[in-house]
């Protein structure tokens, strides 16, 4: 009575079944390695968020960008701000209120320019019709503190006017006389302060997020995939074997007499 398994349309069924299952149990791998990569990134963050600030020269350099471990550690720098070249980042709204960050370089006694995010000013409008008047920073030696952060990439963080979407030390640093240290920081401190004076962004979020149950989800719908061809080839069995009673035929109507 199991013959009918073995016939086209239900290898095809099968096969189909199959398929997705498989993508299914991928994607919700997928999902799992992300989250236990989440995990394993926000022991190093905590670690960072708590420890002593060092020198720049300690943690960035002017070749290689800022490596994972050393993400949200934070670092001191001293220098002299150059506003002049004051990079405005866009579309950064806070709690639905419009504004942007605004970066400016600080240039070290070697010669060699950190990007400073200052923080967060208000704005009219978070794009590039925003009017943006923003505080000026401190005169003269500054001494920063501020936590380390990699390059954004793609195509937010090209800078057109002095504006871009994101912060990247590529794409800022060509627009600079001197050199730069490879990724950028956001600012904690700085002394002396100025007031007024950009809000300083927040620590990092260290939710893992939805990949766990987004994984267990993939999963469930695997099984739910074999479960319905399961259903299915039962249902077909119950009913060639004879268990599952057929509906009843409709009686005939007796001819009409003339």
């Amino acid at each position: 009575m199991l013959r009918f398994l073995f016939t086209g349309r239900w290898l095809v069924l099968l096969l189909v079944v199959i398929l997705v299952g498989f993508a299914c149990v991928e994607l919700g791998l997928w999902q799992f390695r992300r989250y236990e990569g989440k995990v394993e990134g926000n022991k190093v963050v905590r670690v960072n968020l708590v420890a002593e600030p060092v020198a720049v020269d300690n943690v960035m350099s002017t070749g290689d960008g800022p490596s994972d471990d050393v993400q949200w550690l934070r670092v001191r720098a001293t220098g002299v701000y150059d506003p002049d070249h004051t990079t405005v980042i866009l579309y950064r709204s806070r709690d639905g209120v419009p504004g942007v960050n605004v970066v400016v370089p600080l240039v070290t006694e070697s010669g060699t320019a950190l990007l400073d995010d200052r923080g967060w000013i208000k704005t009219s409008e978070s794009g590039a019709d925003a009017s943006i008047d923003a505080p000026a920073p401190p005169t003269g030696t500054v001494t920063v503190t501020g936590w380390v952060r990699q390059n954004a990439t793609g195509s937010s963080a090209r800078v057109s006017d002095g504006e871009a979407r994101s912060i990247s030390s590529d794409e800022i640093g060509p627009t600079l006389g001197y050199p730069v240290y490879d990724g950028f920081v956001e600012r904690t401190d700085e002394a002396p302060s100025a007031s007024p004076a950009p809000v300083a962004d927040d620590e990092p979020d260290l939710s893992t997020g939805p990949h766990f149950f987004y994984g267990v989800q993939w999963f469930f719908f695997a099984m739910l995939a074999v479960g319905f061809w399961v259903y299915f080839a039962y249902a077909e069995y119950q009913e060639q074997s004879g268990r599952r009673p057929r509906p009843p035929e409709p009686a005939a109507r007796p001819a009409k007499t003339p």
